[in-house]
């Protein structure tokens, strides 16, 4: 009795907070428009108005963006492989995900975005698409959401689950709301042991947690070949290709002082620019073009010239293929405290692969790939110029530390499989004939 009073009173609270910072959220949807448009549409699917939906979508997968979208397609592929019969609705939060979801299955899958944790809008979104199961990928932990899964009886799922230290830390806050949430959910089939003891102590059971790998090892190896001899063609001849992926703001200086220490070297050397977020793909182009280096674009250009200097990659979804273009990449979001970026996508081309020591988001993998000796860390640009150097002038180390990475992928395959085969018992029965 105690205990569905407290729980009743936090839930009174959290929620009343969230009303009160509705406002915040408009004013948020508005500043992230003026950098990528795509924020000013659909704003009634934030709040959990959509059009009507037709027959109930029995299975819901939850993936926040670009990488959760990734690593949940091989289970989604798998699932409409063996149940056809399933619908499936696919949410997410961001434009780039919604994009990735579109691009992956079009209409073969519902999507809309994942309204805001408000209860009524929580009622709305579970009403209007009446799942049988949630499936929610990492880490997107929203009381009201998981609450209101367990009122209606809809079993919830948290797969490839992933906890970093830090985020542990961050939830304190919410501690007594987040551990009674998380004891209405079925299974967190987790990424690592560590991921799993982290869940643990957030309040997940232990008899419903598992340790399943990663869902990454398990994307289909990419078909890029004739990607890369359209590049190829148009760049004339052989040069020292690199990227830059995944960037953030405070790294682009280092990134462009790196490729201008490179350049001593290596003048024909050229850089592949794929900013994280698209609202910075023309204030790269500009960042580069006042730096001195003659810049193209993937949206104008398509492809880069002989003379190009730094080629801009200002589209989406097509990162693995020019990953594919590039003798060594560095990947973003980790020489500022961001945690890294998927380190995957690169190993799965043959690339080699450097980053920054910011890394608290990919742990696991990031040790796994150092202790195979299949990438490099990074502390600066100067040391990131210098690296670059390095595996310019040395093929053999770029094609070990390309083979290191295919055989660690290929021991990390399985997730897929040992996920499946926790939640099939699970899965709603197929409708009956006739």
């Amino acid at each position: 009795m105690r205990i569905a009073f407290l729980e009743r009173v936090l839930r009174a609270l959290y929620s009343a907070t969230l009303y009160l910072l509705v406002p915040i959220t408009l004013y948020h949807l508005i500043w992230r428009g003026f950098r990528q448009r795509a924020y000013f549409q659909r704003w009634d699917e934030r709040y959990a108005s959509y059009a009507p939906a037709g027959a109930p979508a029995p299975v819901w997968l939850h993936a926040v963006s670009v990488g959760e979208v990734n690593a949940a397609a091989p289970l989604v592929d798998r699932l409409r492989q063996l149940r056809p019969d399933l619908r499936v609705v696919v949410t997410t939060i961001t434009p780039t995900g919604s994009e990735r979801v579109r691009k992956l299955w079009g209409d073969a899958v519902t999507h809309v975005y994942l309204p805001y944790d408000l209860p009524g809008a929580v009622a709305r979104f579970l009403d209007q698409f009446q799942p049988a199961l949630a499936l929610i990928v990492e880490t997107e932990l929203w009381p009201n959401l998981l609450f209101g899964c367990r009122d209606r009886g809809i079993p919830t799922h948290i797969l490839n689950a992933r906890l970093s230290a830090r985020s542990l830390r961050g939830y304190r806050v919410l501690a007594p709301l987040i551990r009674r949430a998380l004891a209405t959910v079925r299974l967190v089939a987790a990424q690592s042991a560590d991921d799993a003891r982290r869940f643990e102590r957030l309040g997940a059971a232990p008899e419903r947690t598992r340790v399943t790998g990663n869902l990454k090892f398990d994307i289909p190896p990419p078909q890029t070949g004739d990607f890369v001899h359209a590049f190829a063609a148009a760049l004339g001849q052989p040069r020292p290709v690199w990227i830059a992926a995944s960037t953030h703001e405070d790294e682009e200086a280092p990134v462009l002082d790196a490729h201008r220490l490179l350049r001593e070297r290596h003048p024909a050397a050229l850089l592949l620019w794929a900013p994280r977020h698209p609202e910075r793909f023309r204030a790269v182009a500009q960042r580069a073009r006042e730096a001195g280096f003659r810049v193209a674009s993937r949206g104008t250009e398509r492809w880069p010239q002989p003379e190009t200097d730094v080629f801009v990659i200002d589209t989406l979804g097509e990162l693995t293929s020019f990953y594919a273009c590039a003798s060594v990449a560095f990947v973003g979001g980790s020489l500022q405290p961001i945690g890294g970026h998927n380190l995957l996508e690169p190993a799965a081309t043959g690339t080699a692969i450097l980053s920054g020591p910011q890394l608290h988001n990919f742990v696991d993998i990031a040790q796994r790939l150092r202790l195979a000796q299949a990438m490099r860390v990074v502390e600066d640009a100067a040391a990131l110029a210098q690296a670059l150097a390095a595996l310019f002038d040395n093929v053999d180390a770029r094609e070990t530390m390309a083979a290191n990475a295919a055989r660690l992928l290929e021991s990390g395959r399985g997730a897929l499989d040992r996920t499946l085969a926790l939640i099939a018992p699970v899965l709603p029965a197929a409708p009956m004939a006739g």
